[in-house]
């Protein structure tokens, strides 16, 4: 049997052969800092509709052809289940996977209104993380309005309440597994571009894990996610470990034996200043994939802290860098 982890070196061959290039959409200000810097932004080669898939007991699968950074990937997660849309907790943890975003809203609107207090992003997080989550300032300038963990738990419902998607996926495993009705969405048109209302027009771009599906099968769950936009070389593996993470805190705590996350790509696309690395990890040969393990006493979504996560064996390739493009705004 061919190692799962060549379903994603394929998938980078793929693109690179027959994807098409297409331009990216940057607000002025990010393209300021392009031109500050004395550089061209990145275009994106491209394909659509994709699909790969991972038994877990074959392993967990975290990308082995570079190193992966696991403890992001985990701390995001817990994140998300928290519903929190604040990047102040992980900003405290060092984990920085959503700071350009922030900034970004904050950079905007000194632009606009306050230019004498515009802050350079590394002095942006630098002053999240000294001052106290429930400063005025923090809790305006983190938070990103919209962001996974929200729509997942706390869902902004017609009448004012906050739906927790997760939460009834959950009690409905434990209560009638069968059903084929565990679906989340992350797609809300109310926070997208301009069919948000007023308030809701934000600097994230539109959820990319536009939903995924929970289904018992054989005895055993499995989660498949529709994945509308994926960054193979930076996004994917990262997202390709979280689901399966989740998959496995979710059939811990609903008691089913764990079986595939099938993951579904839209337009899945590798940027033009990451084609050398990507090239580089094509020609790597994957290791064995490693395991994982919870704390077998959790049995609450909500209480999962990154101690209660146990990464066995990982054994890698050396690392390969690309930097992220601040994409998508109005």
């Amino acid at each position: 049997m061919q190692h799962p982890e060549y379903q994603y070196l394929n998938l980078a061959q793929d693109i690179l052969d027959n994807g098409s290039d297409k331009k990216l959409f940057f607000t002025p200000e990010i393209l300021d800092e392009y031109k500050k810097k004395g550089e061209e932004p990145p275009f994106i080669r491209s394909v659509f509709g994709r699909q790969t898939r991972y038994d877990l007991s074959q392993g967990f699968p975290l990308l082995t052809t570079k190193k992966t950074f696991f403890r992001g990937i985990a701390e995001e997660l817990i994140w998300f289940l928290s519903g929190s849309s604040n990047i102040k907790p992980l900003v405290d943890k060092n984990v920085h996977l959503w700071d350009e975003w922030a900034w970004k809203r904050y950079h905007k609107h000194c632009l606009a209104n306050d230019p004498e207090n515009d802050l350079m992003q590394t002095d942006f997080i630098a002053k999240l993380k000294e001052l106290p989550a429930d400063d005025p300032w923090v809790v305006e300038w983190g938070d990103l309005i919209i962001v996974y963990g929200k729509m997942w738990r706390r869902w902004p419902a017609s009448d004012g309440r906050e739906i927790d998607q997760l939460g009834w996926i959950i009690n409905g495993l434990k209560d009638k597994p069968y059903r084929k009705s565990y679906v989340l969405s992350g797609w809300n048109p109310d926070y997208i571009y301009a069919m948000a209302s007023k308030g809701n027009a934000n600097e994230v771009p539109p959820l990319c894990h536009t939903t995924f599906q929970f289904a018992v099968t054989n005895n055993k769950l499995n989660l498949g996610l529709y994945q509308r936009s994926a960054d193979l070389f930076l996004g994917v593996p990262f997202n390709i470990a979280s689901y399966a993470l989740l998959l496995l805190m979710i059939a811990q705590v609903t008691d089913i034996e764990p079986g595939e996350f099938v993951h579904t790509f839209g337009d899945v696309h590798i940027y033009s200043n990451h084609f050398e690395q990507i090239k580089e990890q094509i020609k790597r040969e994957p290791f064995p994939l490693p395991n994982l393990k919870l704390n077998p006493d959790i049995k609450n979504i909500d209480n999962f802290k990154y101690e209660d996560i146990t990464l066995e064996n990982y054994q890698s390739h050396t690392p390969l860098r690309g930097e992220i493009a601040n994409i998508g705004g109005f």
